[in-house]
């Protein structure tokens, strides 16, 4: 299994974001179908981490994926962006195929 990769400016994002968040909380994404290209992240905010999820750790950061998400994640980088049209998180994945113009949904 080739691991996921979380940048710095990701991780200092996701600290960020958990500063108002409980003592405790990660960021989990997660893989669904749907979007225009087929399937989408989720990014949600966690409290809880099963003995099966992925945990990628970064500078204090910890981001966990379920098994069921990890197989359409392997060997993608997790990183944030802050440009023209916003900020986000955005995910390089070399599984990939084609993705949307916005980059939150993709195909294999």
């Amino acid at each position: 299994m080739t691991p996921i990769t979380l940048t710095s400016r990701a991780a200092r994002r996701i600290n960020e974001i958990m500063g108002s968040e409980p003592p405790g909380s990660m960021l989990r994404i997660s893989v669904n179908g749907g979007g225009c290209s087929g399937f989408q992240y989720a990014f949600d905010i966690a409290q809880d981490r099963t003995a099966d999820d992925l945990a990628v750790e970064q500078d204090g950061a910890t981001v966990l994926v379920d098994p069921t998400s990890l197989p359409y994640m392997e060997g993608a980088t997790i990183d944030f962006v802050n440009d023209l049209i916003g900020q986000s998180f955005k995910i390089e994945n070399p599984q990939a195929t084609a993705s949307c113009g916005c980059g939150t949904s993709f195909s294999l």
